[in-house]
């Protein structure tokens, strides 16, 4: 008998510049993606090359969490600037999501 041994990975995206209506709906695509892939264990978006954020932004982070956490997946942010921080705590995002500063 063969064993066979089953990598998972934790797949990292890095968006640049804004998210916002414009590409709220390609990156969420993107992210949903990611997430359906069967080796993919999680999903860490690296947020460091990211100036701004919509509301339409946010949808599209929180939709891929809700789909992360329905698919039994991790999800966190990383290296989340100073002015997206803002953003989150004034939302209160920052609550629901893992946020790292790697």
């Amino acid at each position: 008998m063969q064993a066979l041994l089953k990598s998972q990975k934790v797949a990292v995206i890095r968006p640049h510049n804004c998210l916002n209506a414009t590409n709220a709906l390609e990156f969420e695509r993107e992210l949903s993606t990611m997430l359906a892939q069967e080796d993919v264990a999680g999903l860490l978006v690296d947020l460091a090359a990211v100036d701004s954020c919509d509301s339409s932004g946010l949808m599209a982070l929180v939709s891929a969490l809700k789909l992360a956490q329905n698919l039994g997946k991790g999800f966190q942010l990383d290296s989340v600037s100073p002015a997206i921080k803002i953003v989150l705590e004034l939302t209160q995002l920052d609550q629901i999501f893992e946020i790292s500063q790697g």
